[in-house]
């Protein structure tokens, strides 16, 4: 799945090797939809994708609700592979999930361990503040006090 804020395309491979592509809204009503057709499947799905800031939050929740096994997949693997493989910087989103089916055939992808399932949302959080924190300080003119 390459997230994205308003729609997510997704790319699917089945055991028979015929693929599928289309796009869903980053809606519960277009979950719906998917979690059916992937239920249709009558198997747990390995899942991958390459998170944008924390629009793949709700998606992969409802992912692992559902059973499936969800990885990530590194936007600089992805990058690397979508030149190598298209011989192009060339980037859209189609291409983009296609990328990262085939960064999760080859292995090139990590287990997505989610905040709130696996009870470390408080230490992503303060991360993330920290980070805020940080970057603010560093484009505004502010200094450490100990610079």
């Amino acid at each position: 799945i390459d997230i994205a804020k308003l729609k997510h395309d997704v790319f699917v491979k089945l055991p028979d090797g015929k693929t599928n592509a289309f796009k869903i809204a980053n809606n519960h009503i277009d979950f719906d939809k998917f979690s059916a057709y992937l239920k249709s499947l009558d198997r747990p799905c390995k899942i991958a994708f390459e998170p944008t800031a924390d629009y793949h939050r709700l998606i992969a929740w409802r992912l692992l609700s559902d059973g499936h096994q969800l990885f990530l997949a590194s936007s600089v693997a992805a990058a690397r592979s979508r030149e190598a493989i298209f011989n192009s910087r060339d980037k859209n989103d189609v291409k983009d999930a296609k990328v990262i089916m085939y960064l999760l055939e080859s292995g090139i992808v990590q287990h997505y361990h989610d905040p709130l399932a696996n009870e470390i949302n408080d230490l992503q959080e303060l991360s993330n503040t920290y980070a805020v924190i940080a970057y603010r300080g560093t484009h505004h003119g502010l200094v450490h006090p100990k610079s």
